[in-house]
């Protein structure tokens, strides 16, 4: 009989866990779900929302464009220029720059979207000068009706560089050796692990002074000025936003605020404008769940100084 009650106990004891377990995953379950919920919701919100206004009808519009970090892929700038250009209830376009320039193809690429639409006269464009406006950046920034910046931006920088890291030393010392088969004398120019030769070296500074021209000319023509004036500045220093002004690289000192208040006005604009920004990109559930990783993951622009190349970029 007590072994009995023993057992009967026992079984007892046994479902009672077996039902708390039971509690637990159909909670922790129903946690699980609410949680992903959550997230689903916020990252159809995030997706559906991306601009701060419709690219549809008509009103008092001004779309902002981004010229932001290192410039190496014209192609979603072009693409949101584009974009604003047709559309009839965009009133104007900011350039709102932050940048120290970029790649030299995809700098001219942006400058000649630019100067497309300044050009064709449908709506102005102007660039608002944030912090950085260097090199490549100022390259596109060149091509507007007028461009702003902060007294102390950083402004300039109309050069040509390209650099590599030899490490030719560091193979010999690891006992490994590369073998190149070629056609053609120059073909392996830049290659890491050896010297350049005097005669690679005045070709690629043959290169580079051909591009050095090609951003002259277009920032005279840009800023409508002569390119013996640009030449003379144009030497690869920076300057503060005040003294750009004096130099005539930039039109006025002024925030960004001030750009849009002035540019709404010269297209009658009567009180605050919409700013229409560009859809944000996709947000990832890792980012949703752990924030922003990008600075973490590798990027071409992390990988710049691995890259044989020519650029439009401050250093």
């Amino acid at each position: 009989m007590l072994h009995w009650l023993v057992m009967n106990d026992q079984l007892v004891n046994e479902r009672r866990r077996s039902r708390t377990w039971l509690w637990i995953l159909i909670g922790g379950g129903g946690f699980f779900l609410f949680v992903l919920a959550v997230f689903t919701l916020v990252y159809l919100t995030l997706h559906a929302g991306g601009g701060t206004a419709s690219l549809t009808g008509f009103g008092d519009k001004i779309g902002v464009v981004d010229i932001q970090g290192v410039l190496l892929d014209p192609d979603e700038v072009i693409h949101q220029l584009k974009k604003f250009n047709d559309d009839d209830s965009i009133k104007a376009i900011i350039l709102h720059v932050n940048s120290p320039g970029g790649g030299v193809a995809a700098s001219e690429e942006m400058y000649r979207e630019v100067k497309r639409i300044r050009d064709g006269k449908k709506k102005p464009i102007v660039a608002s000068i944030e912090t950085v406006g260097a090199s490549g950046a100022y390259y596109v920034s060149s091509a507007t009706d007028k461009i702003y910046a902060d007294g102390g931006s950083v402004v300039g920088s109309i050069g040509v560089i390209s650099e590599w890291v030899n490490y030719g030393d560091l193979m010999r010392w690891a006992k490994l050796k590369p073998e190149i088969m070629k056609v053609g004398e120059f073909k392996d120019t830049g290659d890491p692990t050896r010297e350049l030769t005097p005669a690679e070296r005045v070709y690629l500074q043959g290169l580079i002074d051909n591009m050095y021209s090609q951003f002259v000319q277009a920032v005279s023509e840009g800023r409508h000025a002569n390119f013996n004036d640009i030449k003379a500045i144009a030497d690869g220093r920076v300057w503060t936003g005040q003294q750009a002004l004096g130099l005539k690289l930039i039109d006025k000192i002024g925030d960004f605020q001030t750009a849009v208040d002035e540019t709404a006005k010269s297209v009658g604009i009567h009180g605050e404008p919409t700013l229409v920004h560009p859809e944000q990109d996709q947000k990832t559930l890792l980012d949703l769940l752990f924030g922003n990783i990008s600075p973490w993951l590798p990027s071409r622009e992390k990988l710049l100084d691995q890259e044989i190349g020519f650029y439009y970029l401050w250093r």
